[in-house]
This record gives structure tokens, sequence and C-alpha cells, in this order.
């Protein structure tokens, strides 16, 4: 299946809810949601909507965090078998594993203000781990292990405003950040609750597991 190429709000608006995928706009009241809460496709909001079966449920959820990630489904498939094999709740290993791609860790550190954003700077070899240049977003990240912009990332636009604008927020208590030298390590792996994603991934396991 290819990616997803077409305008990002419209997968905020097919889902029902800002996803955050345009960084700093969704924010604003330019905000797709804000300005036209019901999903593309539809003129007007007074139609009735159908029931949903327990399989579309289960199916609106996964296919909310894929879009979330940014993820084909085979690579989502394959994320899901491979938290499956891990001790421990699946879905909770899932979200762990999704949390632990680099292309994530970089968004979550303040260097991108996407996780789209995040890949296209990674492909570009702007990111390094461990001082080695690492080119594939999907890279699992380890704690402990350092991430780095090089030099160059950090005279781009897109860097310096994301990095402005995630000083002013709160960092999360599993990643530790140095602005300065954009610099950032993942200290431990983020449980269930240092996540802050609304999403039911009991819902996910159940799909895959019919």
């Amino acid at each position: 299946m290819a990616r997803y190429t077409g305008p990002s709000c419209r997968l905020c608006r097919r889902e029902g809810e800002k996803l955050f995928l345009k960084g700093k706009r969704c924010f604003t009241e330019k905000c797709a949601i804000e300005r036209r809460a019901y999903p593309p496709g539809e003129h007007g909001t007074g139609r009735r909507r159908r029931r949903q079966s327990e399989y579309a449920v289960q199916l609106r959820e996964k296919q909310k965090v894929k879009r979330i990630y940014g993820l084909a489904e085979r690579q989502f498939r394959s994320l899901f078998r491979r938290a499956s094999r891990i001790p421990g709740v699946t879905g909770e290993n899932l979200l762990v594993a999704l949390e632990s791609r680099l292309d994530n860790i970089v968004y979550r550190l303040g260097f991108a203000p996407s996780r789209k954003a995040a890949r296209q700077l990674i492909r570009h070899r702007h990111v390094r781990v461990e001082g080695n240049t690492v080119d594939v977003p999907s890279f699992s990240v380890i704690p402990g292990q350092e991430i780095a912009m090089t030099p160059a990332a950090g005279e781009m636009p897109v860097v310096k405003e994301a990095v402005e604008d995630k000083k002013n927020r709160d960092q999360l208590s599993w990643l530790g950040v140095d602005y300065e030298n954009l610099t950032g390590r993942m200290l431990e792996r983020p449980a269930r609750a240092d996540i802050p994603l609304a999403v039911q991934e009991q819902l996910i396991v159940e799909l895959y597991s019919k």
C-alpha cells in the first residue's frame, strides 16, 4: 500500500479529532477540526450517521493510530506482530514500539514540528544516533542513546521554529533534551501512562486477533 500523500487535515476530519499532523497549525484556529468538524465529503452536518459495528469501531481505532504515526498497513501489522511476541500487554507494547521510532523521538524532543517533518529530516541525513548518521525513520531507539541534529539542521528555519515552540510546552518525563546543542536522549522506555495518546489500543489488539 502506498503512503498517503493527500491533505493531512482530511485525515483529522475523517477521524473526527485532532491527530496533530501539521505541527503548530493544529493549535490555532486554522485547524480543520475547528473550522469543519465533520467528515470530508459531507456537505453539511445534518446527516444522520449510521451506528457503527464492533468491527468498524476497532478499524477506526487502528486507522487513527496508523495515521498519527504515519505508517502504512504492512509496517503497522509487522510492528504489531513483534509487539505480540514480547512479554507483557500487547497493546502497550505496540504503543511503546511506536514511540521508540526515531522519527517519533525527533518529533517528541521538539526538533521537528511533526512526525512527517521528522521523517524528512532523517531521510536527508540530518539526524545522528550515538554520533552515527541514521537515515531510517523506523530505527528503534533504546534508552540511553543520544539523538543529535547536525549543525546544518540547526540552521534550518523549520527546526528553529519547532524548538522555540517546544520550549513553551512541557517535555515528556522519559525524554531528556538539550536545546542549546540540539541533542536529546530516551531516558527510559515509557509506560502507558507516560504516552500522551488518547487511543484505546486494546481495540487494535482485538481487531488483529480476529
